[in-house]
Order: structure tokens, then sequence, then C-alpha cells
């Protein structure tokens, strides 16, 4: 493999300004400090809090690979740490995703700006499961990645103020789709909006609205927001594939 299949690249754009902002909540909530881990009590703990947590999956620095939690002959399947994660597979399956079915998946070509490869399947991993967001957690070697299904783990609230940095940092790592992005962020939020062009008009919760802009060729160009109160028309939602 050279480069993210189609399939996934369109799964990483649909989630991944979700996935950023739940990152940001959960960097809040769990201190990174020194920390252990039990797998197969599926606990991690960092700075006197503890989370209840399953493997997604780990990348070896060297090789550039990252390797599933269910294809690691230290745990397998059938690990209670593992069994969580694996509707991911079966997702993979379903939509033709060779990333969440390919026991491990080179990455030896990806010079993208994340710090490796293995950061996006991470993210998508962790957006298809929900919860509270992933733990990378370095060991000699590599990183494991680990994600936070703990009810305790706070979900991300909707704030208008961070799109645009979220979106920015979204499409910079997932670029083939910012409408879809947006049109995600604001589905988990609940929040209606209306694409109208290169414009999706977003009616704020609480009266005003706000305006993504997108250039010619599809790309966030900017941000406006006017809390005067409008009439909110029926909402939008976006599927995740087509």
């Amino acid at each position: 493999m050279s480069g993210f299949s189609p399939a996934f690249e369109r799964l990483g754009a649909a989630l991944s300004a979700v996935v950023l902002q739940q990152q940001e909540t959960l960097a809040e909530f769990l201190p990174r400090e020194d920390w252990s881990a039990d797998l197969t009590a599926r606990s991690y703990t960092s700075g006197g809090v503890t989370v209840r947590v399953a493997l997604l999956g780990s990348y070896a620095t060297r090789e550039r690979t990252w390797l599933w939690g269910w294809a690691n002959p230290q745990f397998g399947e059938d690990h209670p740490a593992v069994v969580p994660t694996l509707p991911i597979r079966t997702l993979g399956e379903r939509l033709g995703i060779p990333e969440f079915t390919t026991p491990e998946v080179d990455l030896s070509w990806y010079e993208g700006p994340a710090g490796h490869g293995g950061e996006l399947v991470a993210m998508a991993a962790g957006g298809v499961l929900g919860g509270g967001g992933y733990i990378g957690a370095g060991y000699d070697g590599g990183s494991a990645y680990l994600h936070v299904d703990d009810p305790q783990a706070p979900p991300a609230g909707w704030d208008p103020v961070p799109v645009a940095r979220l979106l920015a940092n979204a499409t910079s790592l997932f670029g083939r789709e910012p409408r879809l992005t947006l049109a995600r962020l604001l589905s988990q939020h609940r929040v209606p909006y209306r694409q109208r062009g290169d414009v999706t008009e977003v009616y704020l919760p609480g009266g005003g609205t706000a305006r993504a802009v997108f250039d010619n060729r599809g790309r966030f160009a900017r941000w406006e927001a006017d809390l005067t109160p409008t009439p909110v028309p029926a909402p939008q939602t976006a599927p995740l594939v087509h």
C-alpha cells in the first residue's frame, strides 16, 4: 500500500474534526503524567485518574507499521481489551477499508503533517468507536493506542469559537472533503445548517448564524459568525459515507 485508500480518506474526513475536538476535551480531563496500564483489567491510570480503555493497536517506529490489537500475538481478538474494538474491523469489511482489515499496515510511505501514519489510523479508529477519545502510550520502539471507553470521560460540547481552528487542523490531516468534515461536526452536535454553493450557513444554538466559506477548489477558506437571532430551518444531516 502506498497512500491511504479512498474509503479510509473519506471516513477520516468525516470524523477528523469530531475526533480532534474530543481529544482536546480528554486532555482537559485526563492528566498526562506518569502512567500505568493493565490491559487485562482494561485500565489506564495517569495523574491519579483511572479510566477504562480498549486496545486499538500499536505503531512501530522503526518498521513504520501499524499492528491491530486483534492481530498482535500477545493479545488476539479474544483478549478483553481487544473485543470492544472488533467493530472497527467489521466496518472495514463492510465498507471496503483495507486499513481496518489488514493485520499489519505498512505506513512507511507516509510523509504528511501528522507525526506518523499511525496517528491517522488511531484517529479514524477512535472516531468509529466514539467514546472519550484515544491515548498514545509510548513504549520502547513505538506507541500503543488505547481507546477511552469510560462514561466518566466527558463528551465534547458545542462551541462555535474553535470551529475554524478545528476545521483547519482536521482538513490538514484529511483534506479531500472539507464540507463533509464540517457537516459531520455540526451533525455531531445537532446544529442545523444549509449548504448554498460554496457557503455552509450554520444556525447557531441560542440564535445567530455562522458561515463557513469554501474556495472554488472546495477548500475551507474562512469562518464568519453573526450572533443576531435568526429563524432555524429544518437541519440537514451528513451521512458518514455514501
